[in-house]
């Protein structure tokens, strides 16, 4: 079996995948502090849960945003002699066509391989997360750039500790766009309004595309993905294609069968 990790600065998403598809998926909070041991134990509880161990694991494929947990999955990976495909720009076969590649993400380069492939091109990757990202594929398949936003959580959590009598409310879609109380105003100014910032950002990367596609806007595909897509508040978004909270851990596998073969998901 392929293990695929996604290390993010809140949560740490990994999955199994048997023959290309992915069969299990699971999350833990984030510890950028933590050692390759207690990364190791993390990893063999989660497996667990679905009744494999790394023993299990004939590969790996990581895309991480935190360069510690990197650096410690990699080394649980040396120490277990599992073959490990790290993404980043110059590992992910696609163009990236952006001024400074080596710094985008390779959460986001993973998400639009990935919607490459699943959704066909072009099309928007919207992940909502720790920050909420669009990532952006071209007609061509390569990677253009995107947009990077404050994420709605960290909205909510910045809001409550840096103002001395707003609380931190419960992350869910407003019952109207006028609060008639503190807690309802501030959800109809961080939630709703986060919406419709991903709603115009949308409208207008998919209105750029289309012009230079010279396809209809409709034609580009766009698709939610992250932590917060799971939410109840994500089916409310306007102009999506689909949600799949998998689909960073999809491309991990996509990527590892053309880097490295499809012998370890066998």
């Amino acid at each position: 079996m392929l293990l695929v990790i996604d290390a993010g600065n809140s949560h740490v998403t990994v999955g199994l995948a048997r023959d290309g598809a992915l069969i299990a998926s699971r999350r833990a909070a984030t510890r950028a502090s933590a050692t390759p041991d207690e990364l190791e134990i993390l990893l063999e509880g989660l497996l667990r849960l679905d009744g494999h161990g790394l023993g299990d694991v004939a590969a790996c494929a990581l895309a991480s945003t935190v360069p510690a947990l990197t650096d410690a999955f990699e080394a649980i990976a040396a120490r277990r002699e599992i073959p490990c495909a790290v993404a980043a720009a110059g590992t992910i076969p696609m163009a990236v066509r952006v001024d400074r590649p080596s710094e985008v993400g390779p959460d986001r380069l993973i998400n639009a391989y990935a919607a490459a492939h699943l959704l066909g091109t072009p099309a928007v990757v919207v992940d909502c997360g720790t920050a909420t990202t669009f990532d952006v594929v071209d007609a061509h398949g390569a990677f253009v750039g995107g947009a990077i936003a404050p994420g709605l959580q960290l909205g909510l959590e910045a809001l409550a500790a840096r103002t001395a009598r707003l609380p931190l409310v419960e992350l869910r879609i407003p019952d109207g766009a006028i609060g008639r109380d503190t807690a309802s105003a501030i959800r109809v100014g961080t939630v709703l309004g986060h919406r419709t910032m991903i709603e115009g950002v949308l409208g207008r990367i998919r209105r750029e595309l289309a012009t230079t596609a010279e396809i209809p806007s409709n034609e580009v595909r766009a698709v939610l993905t992250g932590g917060l897509s799971v939410l109840p508040w994500a089916r409310t978004i306007e102009g999506l294609d689909g949600i799949d909270p998998d689909l960073t851990l999809k491309g991990l596998v996509q990527f590892h069968r053309v880097v490295a073969g499809d012998e370890a998901q066998a």
